[in-house]
């Protein structure tokens, strides 16, 4: 069951181009998030079904971003929420089979994500990003607490490039997210796969 797909030792590529997230997954990447804040439902349910169809080329995790029953539709293996929307909310719509993450940002959110029955947390933004304006980075702190205290997969994310991902690295984080980075796709996960060794 695809649901049960442990987040370790990967990049996980956040973008709203279709053509990015296949290059990822091209690249190495084993979960990617279609993160479409400003296309139509339409729209994003066309890339959503170009992303799935990709899944039978080549396999990888393929994450929506925020809507859970667009996820649904489209047949995605996972839908991605943040703190706006209830964990239980997001499972209750897409079913016990797919997989739901949640955006945290300290220890006792991530708590909560675990209680709520989220399959894995995001754990961040580590530095600042321009993808969350006006929200504080976390730093590696966060980072650290959630591989030492929370027992779930956590992707670290935020700010996260070939400058500071060893740092991320060295604070416990087994996953990595990115956005902006996603052309270094192939080195960052040189540096993640080396980490683990």
């Amino acid at each position: 069951m695809k649901r049960r797909t442990p987040f370790t030792n990967d990049l996980y590529v956040v973008s709203s181009s279709v053509a990015e997230l296949k290059q990822a997954v091209d690249d190495g990447a084993a979960i990617v998030q279609l993160r479409d804040k400003t296309s139509d439902e339409r729209t994003i349910l066309e890339k959503a079904r170009e992303l799935v169809s990709y899944g039978q080329v080549k396999p990888f995790i393929f994450i929506l971003n925020d809507d859970p029953s667009l996820a649904v539709k489209a047949g995605a293996d996972g839908v991605h929420v943040g703190q706006d929307m209830s964990t239980r909310q997001a499972r209750a719509i897409v079913g016990e089979e797919m997989i739901v993450g949640k955006t945290t940002h300290n220890l006792e959110q991530g708590r909560q994500a675990i209680e709520d029955g989220a399959d894995y947390i995001s754990t961040g933004p580590v530095y600042a990003t321009p993808t969350k304006p006006g929200r504080q980075p976390v730093g590696l702190a966060y980072v650290r607490e959630a591989a030492g205290h929370l027992d779930i997969p956590a992707v670290a994310i935020g700010g996260i490039d070939l400058s500071n991902i060893d740092d991320v690295l060295a604070a416990g984080a087994k996953t990595i997210g990115v956005v902006r980075a996603c052309s270094d796709a192939v080195e960052l996960l040189k540096r993640i796969k080396k980490a683990v060794k």
